[in-house]
């Protein structure tokens, strides 16, 4: 059966009513004229649909130079994801300010024929030409192929899954997690080898670009057959510059492999907007008002860059990105933002010994309505594993062997009480089969969550994964230099490699397995690809152990 929408979701009346309405909280938090701007940048204006509309024939270029991409699979539907750029490196990536119609079809084979899905979607100028469809009626828990093609030209074929239906107990799912993809520090090596991996989908953790400038040579990649345009050379702060940041990384061609064979599910961290910012609280002394703009354009040109839903649809700087999705009933995820409504960091978010600022129990990691949710979510569940990615480190890591030791006031070791509030509503919910899964450290780790980390014989409540990064860091070393410091403070560190690469997770329905996988440098193209180590955790008895 073909399934052919009527139109595309930007023509709903109120997607353009929700772009005029602005909360009242927003309007005591910013001034007058910078709230103006901020909401600026949020939508297509009303007149988007009256704009003119290109006819395709007239794109002599091939547009779909960052490929294609699909996220968020559920039962039924997938987003599919692509952008038309003629000229990626230009700021109007070399197409009019007009709308183009985009064609996609989905079928249950490579060579499409069997067609189960189709339709007609718009790529507006105001989205910078980026297509979202929300594909429905699909077959669930089974592969699907897709393309798009606009005037003569076709793209890549793209491979995504559906979820299993709600009430399946569903096979064993495989998937992977990725996270910190400097460009300046390497090639995306471990991309190619994921997009040759057999996974469910992927999980990505967090900077998936940096608003760093990167020079003519591409930094570590030291480019000597082209030259990369001075606009990249400064940090991104407005809308144009992120938008052709994420275009520079797109034309990877190992990330395009990676998204054109897998579903993605994506939640930023902090450097797709700026480093280490907490909510409202930029890195530097700027005024609110400036970095809530920033924030704004920064989510904006996320959600046009990622294959995300219509309800991740940011409103000036505010944006819905923590979500939940399920695989039939072996898994549970609850996909989180530890960015967006956390605290300021704690003692000017230097390494510092836990004190009273760190303490305060009133601090948060997730804001309290996302807490509530993520508790709510766990009361509910009917997952055999209920799995949280998420970005930055959740167990305890103490940092020196001191008798009271440092810890990263940018992890969850700045905000005890929260991580605190978690467990306790973990233990509360009857969890057994807790996987948290972590980014941003550019290092693979395996963490017993233990419920007093202070107290080695106390229960296991979980595991943290930790996934290295694709290149931040550059080639990285098996053990660095605080390899042993780390192990010795840390006895629920079960393991840790300063290597570049991902991990792959196969939750089955008696124990998980971790595979870290690892290459050995990414300053230089063409790595191989190895398992550094593999570990399994049992259902209903929690902790890692070497497989």
């Amino acid at each position: 059966m073909t399934i052919t929408p009527t139109r595309s979701p930007w023509h709903a009346p109120e997607l353009l009513t929700a772009a005029r309405h602005i909360g009242r909280r927003r309007f005591l938090t910013l001034t007058a004229a910078a709230t103006v701007l901020a909401f600026a940048v949020d939508l297509p204006t009303a007149g988007a649909a009256a704009a003119a509309h290109l006819d395709a024939a007239r794109i002599t270029d091939f547009p779909f130079t960052l490929g294609v991409a699909s996220g968020d699979p559920l039962p039924g539907s997938v987003v599919l994801w692509t952008r038309l750029a003629p000229a990626p490196y230009e700021p109007d990536g070399g197409m009019p300010a007009e709308r183009v119609d985009v064609d996609w079809e989905m079928a249950t084979d490579e060579a499409f024929g069997s067609v189960v899905a189709k339709g007609t979607a718009t790529a507006h100028p105001e989205f910078h030409h980026t297509v979202h469809v929300e594909a429905e009626g699909l077959e669930p828990g089974r592969v699907h192929y897709y393309r798009f093609r606009t005037g003569t030209w076709l793209s890549e074929t793209g491979r995504t899954r559906t979820a299993p239906a709600a009430d399946s107990p569903a096979p064993a799912l495989t998937f992977a997690a990725v996270s910190c993809q400097a460009y300046t520090d390497g090639y995306f090596t471990p991309y190619r080898h994921l997009a040759e991996e057999d996974v469910d989908l992927v999980f990505h953790l967090g900077d998936y670009m940096y608003e760093f400038a990167v020079d003519a040579a591409g930094g570590a990649r030291k480019y000597t057959d082209r030259v990369l345009p001075a606009l990249f050379d400064h940090e991104s702060a407005s809308l144009e510059d992120y938008r052709l940041r994420y275009a520079l990384y797109k034309t990877d061609a190992d990330l395009r492999a990676a998204h054109a064979m897998h579903p993605f599910v994506v939640t930023f961290d902090d450097h797709e907007t700026e480093n280490n910012y907490a909510g409202s609280h930029p890195e530097n002394a700027v005024p609110t008002e400036q970095f809530l703009l920033r924030r704004a354009a920064a989510y904006r040109a996320y959600w046009e860059n990622q294959p995300l839903r219509l309800p991740q649809l940011p409103v000036g700087p505010d944006m819905q990105l923590y979500r939940r999705l399920h695989w039939g009933l072996r898994a549970q995820f609850d996909v989180l933002d530890t960015r967006q409504y956390r605290s300021d960091q704690a003692y000017g978010d230097t390494k510092h010994v836990p004190g009273p600022e760190s303490e305060d129990p009133t601090r948060t990691m997730t804001g309290s309505a996302q807490e509530r949710w993520l508790l709510d979510g766990w009361s509910a569940s009917e997952a055999l594993w209920n799995v949280v990615p998420q970005q930055v480190c959740f167990s305890q890591r103490k940092l020196d062997l001191n008798p009271v030791a440092a810890v990263s006031m940018d992890a969850w070791d700045g905000y005890p009480a929260s991580r605190r509030r978690i467990l306790d509503g973990a233990k509360a919910a009857g969890v057994e089969n807790l996987m948290v899964l972590s980014g941003d450290v550019h290092v693979g780790y395996g963490f017993d969550i233990k419920d007093d980390f202070d107290d080695p014989a106390s229960r296991t409540l979980g595991t943290e994964i930790v996934a290295t990064s694709i290149a931040s860091g550059m080639d990285g070393a098996q053990k660095p230099a605080n390899w042993n410091t780390y192990m010795t403070a840390n006895p629920h560190l079960k393991f840790y490699d300063g290597r570049r690469g991902y991990v792959r997770v196969a939750l089955g329905q008696t124990q998980a397995r971790a595979d870290f996988r690892t290459v050995p440098y990414v300053t230089t193209p063409g790595a191989g690809i190895s398992t550094a180590a593999s570990f399994v955790t049992e259902v209903g008895e929690q902790g890692l152990k070497p497989a």
